[in-house]
């Protein structure tokens, strides 16, 4: 009994086995034109193997590439388009850096720290008296995410006091959203009328 495990390893399983013994006649074809003509015909029947990807961009042109890859890169054929070079798809991508950056809170995330380093850049009142409120709330909401209970206000304004480096000045007479709506923000995509709620509602924000 002949076993897969026993024949030669698919280049590209998903096509199978069958496509893959068509592509390997290919080679034994001597006539470069009658060799053309067969792997157009391997192309239309990779094609109808996903029927579902006949509207996707370029799909024809993976075909191609797919059968190019198959055949190991020897196939000398008349193809519609650019064959890929092996070499290019051998090259190793480059090594990424790891990130080395230090989060002081993790459950707060690098983007607070973001925040509040923009905060302390900005110089206009307004900007800076709206990016401490956004910078509060997302903290709180952060925190909510990975403690499912609550948090008292006070906790976020030491912590972004520490992050800050220093008493941030607070927007007087703000204060935080209520727990409940910032996990209601997270659990389920709001209505528009309780985006017009919010709109509508007064967010105070306690000052130190």
């Amino acid at each position: 009994m002949d076993y897969n495990s026993q024949r030669k390893k698919l280049i590209l399983p998903e096509y199978g086995r069958n496509i893959q013994i068509m592509i390997d006649h290919l080679a034994t074809i001597t006539d470069r034109d009658e060799r053309t003509r067969a792997a157009r015909t391997i192309i239309s029947v990779m094609g109808n193997l996903y029927p579902h990807l006949r509207d996707v961009p370029d799909f024809r042109h993976k075909l191609w590439d797919h059968l190019m890859i198959m055949s190991n890169f020897t196939l000398d054929i008349d193809a519609p388009y650019p064959l890929p070079d092996k070499a290019i798809l051998e090259e190793k991508p480059e090594r990424l850096p790891y990130n080395n950056h230090r989060i002081k809170y993790r459950h707060y995330g690098l983007l607070t720290e973001r925040l509040i380093e923009k905060i302390k850049e900005t110089e206009d009142p307004e900007i800076k008296r709206v990016l401490t409120v956004l910078t509060a709330n997302h903290m709180k909401k952060s925190f909510l995410t990975w403690n499912k209970d609550s948090v008292e206000d006070e906790q976020i304004y030491d912590d972004i006091n520490t992050l800050y480096g220093g008493n941030i000045e607070m927007p007087e007479g703000m204060m935080l959203s209520h727990s409940k709506d910032l996990l209601q923000k997270t659990n389920k995509k709001p209505s528009n009328n309780n985006n017009r709620q919010q709109k509508n509602r007064k967010h105070t924000f306690k000052k130190h």
